[in-house]
């Protein structure tokens, strides 16, 4: 990858650079990388290749300013034979922004039996389907994306694939692990947005993974919106091009101005 990342390092600390910023606030961070940098962390710390990242749940309370330095300290609540608990926080200029809780579970063999589950999305492959034309789709080169049916907005089934086109931290490949956690945030505009726009600003994500993705390319399918009272509650079913990995469910708060549609359906 040759385009800007969204960090850099600085000793101990993460630099945000300028594509690091998000739709609701030019001087404020995108919460993709709010998670994708948790992630980054606490899988370079406590990761290992007999475990899977089971769950990954990202509070984000505040907005983070895109000039100030990042500092994510982490701490080990359970290191288990099977079961492995991490807690990490997110600090920018030393003031708490958003916190993780990731559980991490040790790779064994299925039980035997047969159970039911719902059978793998039949849609074209990333390559079959052309680059959309319009760079708002992906926020002008924060990601790529190729859209398989619906759009932001529209009201009907919704599913696209997403990769990304950057690193997260300068000079770090990208794990299928961050490659997901980046991908996560997007269940909230995709399940969320309505025909007047996107009206909901997401508070946390929760990504759970059965397995990791095998391919740079990530699936999502909305598969649930509700919404009382302002409070709103989203899911997509996540996938890579082998089949089902997991899920990525938000909550959100209504925004006073909401986010303005997209006028071009994929």
């Amino acid at each position: 990858m040759t385009n800007q990342p969204f960090f850099t390092r600085d000793g101990d600390s993460f630099l945000p650079t300028a594509v690091a910023n998000g739709p609701w606030d030019p001087k404020s961070l995108h919460g993709r990388v709010i998670i994708g940098l948790l992630a980054f962390v606490i899988e370079q710390r406590h990761g290992a290749a007999d475990f899977v990242p089971a769950r990954l749940t990202v509070d984000m309370f505040r907005l983070p300013n895109i000039t100030t330095p990042i500092e994510v300290r982490t701490r080990s609540i359970r290191e288990g034979l099977r079961i492995r608990v991490v807690e990490a926080d997110f600090l920018s200029g030393g003031v708490a922004m958003a916190r993780a809780s990731c559980q991490l579970l040790r790779r064994t063999e299925n039980p035997p039996g047969n159970v039911w589950s719902a059978p793998n999305w039949e849609v074209p492959a990333p390559s079959e389907i052309p680059a959309p034309g319009d760079p708002r789709l992906g926020m002008h080169g924060k990601w790529a994306s190729r859209p398989i049916i619906g759009a932001m907005g529209t009201l009907g089934p919704r599913r696209l694939w997403m990769s990304e086109v950057r690193e997260l931290v300068g000079g770090s490949p990208l794990t299928p692990f961050v490659r997901v956690a980046l991908v996560a945030d997007f269940a909230s505009p995709f399940a969320n947005a309505g025909d007047q726009g996107l009206g909901f600003i997401n508070s946390d994500v929760t990504l759970y993974l059965h397995r990791p993705p095998v391919e740079d390319w990530i699936g999502l399918e909305v598969v649930k919106h509700h919404a009382t009272s302002g409070v709103a509650i989203g899911e997509c079913w996540l996938y890579d091009q082998t089949g089902p990995i997991g899920s990525a469910t938000v909550a959100a708060l209504a925004q006073r101005k909401p986010m303005p549609k997209l006028t071009r359906s994929p």
